[in-house]
């Protein structure tokens, strides 16, 4: 008697539809960029319809933004494997930068999150995106420092901003042929810094 095989549900072949358009746009977006990757290519190396696609998302905007989400969402998840066993507030920031500038050094990471994606999506969205990753574990790392007496009262949010862009600046520089070792020295340094002004 043959074996039945297990029938695949609506809803399981909706979801492998949508992650291989994610996994195809992701590929493409992060070797190609946004401009350069076009929708047939998306859904040729996907394996997949042109109706799938747009059935899953509204447009190669719509496909970017959740690919960026995902890719945000991947480095916050480095962060805080980074510093959960950190024992000090301040170790767990500097590691927790640390862990940022390595998890943008995957190739396209960095072009995808800072210059593509503001450029595609704009800043509000990509501002939003951010605070809900990376700048989210930033903050939570800020507060719990000056929570814990390690830092000085300054401003969480401006002082979060402030550190945002100097581990962003870093990537970049990265991005462009610094030398990563200077670069988390250099942010080591700069949150060790901030120390000095605690009263």
């Amino acid at each position: 008697m043959q074996e039945r095989r297990p029938r695949i549900t609506n809803e399981a072949r909706s979801h492998a539809m949508r992650s291989a358009l994610l996994e195809a746009g992701r590929a493409l977006f992060l070797a190609k960029s946004y401009a350069e990757t076009s929708t047939p290519e998306i859904v040729a190396a996907a394996g997949v319809t042109r109706g799938a696609l747009y059935h899953h998302f509204e447009d190669k905007k719509a496909l970017f933004q959740a690919v960026v989400e995902a890719e945000a969402e991947a480095v916050a998840r480095s962060i805080g494997a980074s510093s959960v066993d950190e024992p000090t507030a301040i170790g767990a920031l500097i590691k927790g930068g640390e862990a940022f500038v390595t998890a943008m050094n995957e190739p396209g990471r960095t072009r995808l999150l800072l210059l593509d994606g503001p450029a595609v999506l704009g800043p509000t969205t990509m501002r939003t995106i951010d605070e809900r990753h990376a700048r989210k574990a930033l903050r939570e790392g800020i507060e719990e420092a000056i929570a814990n007496g390690a830092l000085p009262a300054l401003p969480v949010g401006a002082l979060t901003s402030q550190l945002s862009a100097a581990f962003d600046a870093a990537a970049l520089g990265i991005e462009m042929g610094d030398d990563a070792d200077d670069h988390r020295a250099a942010l080591g340094a700069l949150i060790e810094g901030l120390t000095q002004g605690k009263k």
